[in-house]
């Protein structure tokens, strides 16, 4: 949805655009390196001006500074800014990548939200800050959720489910006598309750886990890759 905008550069890669983009997950980092300078050419960015993340599965937003580089990655879950051709990454392979746009304000924001990151509700404390710092009112902020792990491979353990239910007990299915986890489901309805509108929403639907021939999955493949959602403001 974000696409639509010709001011910003909106995309999400796969596995055959962009290859992995971690340089935690034990590739060689000349060739994670190249992938990133690939990447950047295709989409017509500076590389070096790339702001990512060290994520932490936490629910800190961090403002973008001067200071923030392609390698000096801030240590956060979450990003936003107002500056012009400063691209901003969120790198997943299973926890859902959220990106953010204000076409009023002119400001974007990304955020990385695993199983963590939802239950801490990282997308709100993403919508408060864009809010604090650039006035932007969430029934005008535009939202791409983009593919992530999904309910028909999330199992997690019943004592997940026990320490959860209360709050997100509208998230989780019983199969078989196992217990699964619609993340993506917690996410749409934190950021319907933060005042984004249902309109305003682009959900991609698509299992990461289900699809591992183009996106990378920790849960199906282990030691793997990852991929990324690319938001800048040109």
């Amino acid at each position: 949805m974000i696409e639509k905008f010709t001011e910003v550069l909106c995309r999400f890669s796969t596995r055959d655009e962009g290859g992995n983009l971690a340089f935690h997950v034990g590739d060689d980092i000349k060739a994670v390196d190249a992938n990133h300078a690939l990447l950047a050419q295709k989409l017509g960015y500076n590389k070096d001006v790339l702001v990512h993340m060290k994520q932490i599965h936490s629910d800190i937003v961090h403002v973008v500074t001067p200071k923030d580089t392609f390698h000096t990655p801030p240590t956060c879950d979450a990003l936003v800014t107002n500056r012009k051709n400063v691209p901003l990454m969120v790198m997943v392979a299973d926890c859902t990548p959220v990106l953010f746009y204000d076409p009023v304000h002119k400001a974007i924001g990304v955020a990385h939200a695993g199983r963590a990151g939802a239950f801490g509700n990282i997308v709100k404390n993403v919508v408060q800050t864009m809010q604090s710092e650039y006035g932007s009112n969430p029934q005008e902020i535009i939202v791409s959720v983009g593919s992530a792990i999904g309910v028909c491979c999330y199992e997690v353990g019943e004592e997940i489910y026990e320490e959860s239910k209360k709050e997100f007990g509208y998230a989780f299915e019983k199969h078989a006598g196992n217990y699964y986890l619609d993340i993506n489901k917690i996410i749409l309805t934190q950021l319907k309750e933060c005042g984004i509108q249902e309109e305003h929403i682009q959900n991609d639907g698509v299992c990461s886990a289900c699809n591992t021939k183009e996106y990378f999955s920790y849960r199906a493949e282990g030691q793997t890759g990852r991929f990324a959602g690319i938001l800048m403001l040109k």
